[in-house]
């Protein structure tokens, strides 16, 4: 589902740019030496002094300054194309429930629920006295309206309900009911909702971000969702901060929400800063920002350490960085030229130069820190050009004259949009794909261009410089290629074994079983592969230790709120 994705309308996950480290190198024919990653890594290596922190930082008594990748201000969740502007939405609007690191639900807006014995009736309890920024309170109408606006008959978002289909919504839809049956308001902090299907993802689907019927729904029509629009940059959350200032391509500014559940936030000021890979250090260093997330290579790590004033935390990311391959297309509906692009490529080489080698090839459509991960039985798609030429031999595709292979008289040429931050793939692809025959043609482009190309008219061979990040549960990376929506399904992957699968996947609460039925997924596609699994990686978050709390703190995690909310600074 695209609130899983970070930087792309796409629909398996959300996206963090692929961060580069250094410069670049050409491609080798050698396969270079294997790295891997601890699914399990998560921990605080450096502490710092707070005695030692910048003057700049110690002005600051009241703010509180993160990094984040530049949003589009769609400040409205559910309605955003990438999970840049999620991740801006995340102090401002609070959910029923979230999860924490360990995936497990808790308490936000709803201070409890009761889920039936057959798993298709859930019942939210919301706190007390809950209230909008605003000051307007925030009551069981207005969870209904967020999940009938969100399955309105124009809803076109990210927010996917049908795997769990809330009673009545078919009839809502059409015109034959004024109202979704399944969703009953019992009183002011009681709601039921009645689905349809047992899925063991319906607590975090149903328990998203809720919107004020007063304020959103005042224009409010069945099929006509428009008038939102002019809401996007003027949003009205329950969260610990409220929007102060957008300044597009350069910061968001948030204010202290002091009608918030949880109290007022000590910090007053929050800011969401927009930096790039080249100055994140020396930013940092100089007291410019407070927490920020780093490659985790040795230069870093010594760098970090001298500062003296800095606390560091290494980790694997649950997350894992793809090219996409648009599958619609010919050559790229046969399975053997999707295949010979992954032969064909050095991902080993491409991770030692964006990581340093801190990071792993993935072959898996999950990260080593899900529970369900496993790559036994699983191709591990070693560098090997030669295997990669056979592949495109027996798709018809003969080398040309000049090098390049043909095919019906046409040239084999695969046209790569990427973004300026991920260039360290553009050399070694270029020379890799240059070896067996293809003529690789990289497009550097702004995201919003890019988002446009991929997901308007199919004009687009591969995408990269994405991640699908924010994985928890095992659908979570898979949905999109399951998905017969196509705003949602990009790729236009289809496998019939892999729908049944995960149909299966998502049939019950039981993790061994749930295990078994992945494990088997895995293998599905990693044989008819929808994209070029790129890497797994590992990170460095470091931040200003004269501020308190940040150690569970990280920028797009389901609980970053709560976790802003509690900061401190010494």
């Amino acid at each position: 589902m695209r609130k899983h994705l970070v930087a792309v309308v796409a629909a398996a996950a959300a996206l963090l740019l692929v961060a580069g480290c250094g410069g670049t190198s050409g491609g080798s024919n050698a396969e270079s030496t294997e790295t891997t990653v601890d699914g399990s890594l998560n921990k605080v290596v450096v502490k710092g002094d707070p005695s030692k922190s910048p003057a700049k930082a110690n002005g600051r008594k009241d703010t509180f300054i993160a990094t984040i990748n530049s949003p589009s201000g769609v400040f409205l969740p559910g309605f955003n194309d990438n999970g840049w502007d999620g991740n801006a939405q995340q102090p401002i609007f609070a959910s029923l429930v979230v999860t924490d690191d360990s995936g497990q639900y808790i308490p936000d807006l709803a201070e409890k629920w009761d889920i039936s014995s057959d798993q298709l009736t859930y019942t939210f309890h919301l706190r007390d006295n809950l209230k909008f920024s605003d000051g307007s309170p925030l009551t069981a109408d207005d969870v209904a309206f967020s999940l009938t606006l969100f399955n309105d008959p124009a809803y076109s978002g990210g927010s996917d309900f049908s795997d769990i289909g809330i009673k009545g919504v078919d009839a809502y839809k059409s015109g034959k009911a004024d109202s979704i049956s399944g969703i009953r308001v019992i009183d002011e902090r009681t709601i039921t909702i009645e689905t349809t299907k047992a899925n063991p993802l319906t607590l975090g689907i149903l328990g998203g971000q809720v919107l004020s019927k007063a304020y959103y729904g005042k224009d409010y029509q069945r099929g006509h969702l428009d008038y939102l629009k002019d809401l996007y940059g003027k949003p009205l959350g329950a969260g610990p901060y409220k929007l102060s200032k957008y300044v597009d391509g350069q910061e968001v500014r948030y204010v202290a929400n002091k009608y918030y559940y949880g109290g007022e936030p000590k910090i007053r000021n929050l800011i969401f800063k927009v930096t790039s890979k080249d100055t994140a250090l020396s930013n940092f260093q100089n007291g410019e920002t407070d927490f920020d997330g780093f490659s985790p290579d040795k230069d870093n790590l010594d760098a970090l350490k001298q500062l003296g004033f800095a606390s560091v935390r290494e980790s694997t990311v649950p997350d894992m960085s793809e090219i996409w391959i648009n599958n619609l297309k010919a050559p790229f509906n046969d399975k053997r030229v999707r295949q010979a692009l992954i032969y064909g490529l050095n991902r080993q080489q491409i991770i030692n130069v964006a990581y340093k080698g801190f990071g792993q090839v993935a072959n898996v459509y999950a990260a080593p820190t899900q529970w369900s991960y496993t790559d036994k039985g699983v191709n591990k798609y070693k560098f090997d050009p030669d295997k990669a030429g056979k592949l495109l031999d027996e798709a018809g595709w003969k080398t040309g004259s000049d090098g390049i292979r043909e095919k019906d008289g046409r040239k084999l040429t695969v046209r790569y949009l990427t973004s300026k931050d991920t260039d360290e793939t553009i050399p070694i692809a270029t020379e890799n794909y240059k070896a067996i025959g293809i003529d690789f043609q990289p497009e550097v482009l702004d995201g919003d261009t890019i988002i446009e190309r991929w997901t308007q008219g199919g004009d687009w061979d591969l995408v990269g410089g994405f991640r699908t990040n924010g994985l928890s549960d095992p659908n979570d990376a898979i949905s999109e290629f399951v998905s017969h929506d196509k705003s949602i399904n990009l790729t236009g992957y289809h496998n019939e074994e892999a729908d049944k699968l995960a149909k299966e996947g998502l049939s019950t609460q039981d993790k061994t079983k749930r295990k078994a039925i992945y494990a088997e997924l895995y293998k599905v596609l990693n044989n008819d592969p929808p994209t070029i699994p790129l890497s797994y990686r590992q990170s460095i978050a470091a931040w200003n230790t004269r501020v308190k709390g940040v150690e569970n703190y990280s920028t797009g995690n389901s609980d970053a709120a709560l976790v802003l909310a509690k900061l401190s600074i010494e």
